[in-house]
């Protein structure tokens, strides 16, 4: 194991701060660990499993490198497959810019290569193998035909730029459901980075921001709230007519990180009949296990390097060989950089990562603050997420082979796999409904 003066106080402060666990945790199964995966295996073949949160490179999605290949991403469909993930939300995913005409266009030009993307791989390249749905009976329907499931959410509202018209625009394209801020903040609304320096340009959302909730709840469009500001949050909850949801979010309770919903929030989001989507993301899982592993490996990886002769300063001296012997040297540090991937996959079987156990942990302790119909699951793969054991959608059976491991049961696994996030979806419809037929 290696050792440095910085993840051994790394763990002097996890002892002393360690996260907290929920107080009445699920009793754990008296099965062994072959009965819990034959039965894991038998729930997965009766439930739908959803995950709200996988996001994708457009140049993955061509007629020559695509989903129907197994890709080096953490979500593809043959890993959809072996893990069986049944259901898919692809993002609609656009950086934070500029609030001005420019920054708006090309958002607007990205969100829509994005949607234009997810179409191709429905309708072109694998309409046999996956469909997208747009309501809970499309994902029945599809999922019983023996298809894998697509969906798009939106993450950031920013490429709506100042047309109201776009909600529409992007719900008729596939939108389910829409954050209206992420890594910074909008013309909509704060973002939860403005934690980092008390900015808050909006006071939680714009007049603009105010709007676009109206037309999310008049078309059916799930409002999220999972990079948005506290106070943010806390408007669109007083003015939806509709559930909200977090797409990808845990609890702020066991790993302080401005994402994740305190317990103030998530009294709010039981109030409001929404859900929180699990999320499986190391630091908001557990940001001090996080540290700690990330120091460590870091350290391993540094001392590996120097042991084969590949420090920065080498590197830097191959730039300047004959183009033959720079090109023999980088060909080298390939290789070794694929045998040091596998000992990195060995070093952290034995280093103590964040892993399906502590993700589930969240789950439990959700449970505990809002109940079993609150809560669900979601990676943010390809997005930053995955976690030791549920790294990639190979992976999956391992989630509910921990949730059968702590005795909860098949209609539970149900519910936050798939049944709370399409009740919402519903819901919410149901109010868009209504607000059309008043109008």
């Amino acid at each position: 194991m290696i050792k440095t003066t910085q993840s051994l106080l790394a763990l002097l402060i996890a002892l002393s701060f360690s996260c907290k666990k929920a107080e009445n945790p699920t009793p754990k199964s008296s099965l062994s660990e072959a009965e819990i995966t034959e039965k894991a295996k038998a729930i997965q073949q009766e439930v739908i499993t959803l995950d709200t949160h996988c996001d994708f490179n457009v140049n993955n999605f061509t007629d020559s490198i695509n989903y129907t290949q197994n890709l080096n991403t953490q979500i593809t469909l043959p890993k959809m497959k072996e893990g069986g993930l049944d259901v898919a939300w692809f993002i609609v995913y656009t950086g934070q810019d500029s609030l001005t005409e420019s920054g708006y266009k090309k958002a607007y030009e990205n969100a829509m290569a994005k949607f234009n993307a997810i179409h191709k791989l429905c309708e072109e390249i694998a309409p046999n193998e996956i469909e997208l749905a747009l309501t809970s009976d499309d994902v029945r329907r599809i999922h019983k035909k023996g298809k894998k499931v697509a969906m798009i959410g939106i993450e950031n509202g920013y490429p709506i730029g100042t047309d109201i018209n776009n909600v529409k625009k992007f719900y008729d394209l596939g939108g389910r459901y829409m954050s209206l801020a992420h890594q910074g903040h909008s013309q909509l609304a704060d973002s939860n980075t403005g934690e980092k320096d008390d900015t808050w340009p909006n006071n939680g959302l714009s007049e603009l921001g105010k709007q676009v909730i109206a037309e999310m709840n008049k078309y059916g469009m799930m409002i999220d709230v999972s990079h948005p500001s506290k106070e943010a949050m806390k408007q669109m909850i007083a003015l939806t007519k509709a559930p909200i949801i977090a797409s990808h979010s845990s609890a702020r309770g066991l790993s302080d990180h401005s994402r994740n919903l305190d317990d103030e929030q998530l009294a709010w989001l039981k109030e409001n009949g929404g859900v929180v989507q699990t999320v499986a993301f190391r630091p908001y899982v557990n940001v001090i296990k996080d540290s700690i592993y990330k120091s460590k490996l870091e350290a391993f990886k540094k001392e590996a390097r120097a042991k084969a002769g590949y420090t920065e300063a080498e590197r830097k001296n191959a730039l300047g060989l004959s183009e033959n012997d720079s090109a023999l040297y980088f060909d080298k540090y390939e290789d070794f950089k694929k045998g040091l991937a596998e000992k990195v996959a060995a070093f952290e079987a034995n280093e103590n990562p964040v892993d399906v156990a502590d993700f589930v942990d969240h789950i439990d302790y959700l449970i505990e603050k809002v109940g079993i119909d609150h809560v669900g699951i979601s990676s943010d793969f390809d997005g930053g997420g995955g976690i030791y054991g549920w790294n990639d959608a190979s992976e999956t059976l391992n989630v509910t082979k921990e949730l059968v491991r702590r005795g909860y049961s098949k209609e539970e696994i149900e519910k936050l796999w798939s049944g709370n996030l399409l009740r919402v979806l519903d819901e919410v419809q149901e109010v868009a409904k209504k607000i059309q037929e008043e109008a």
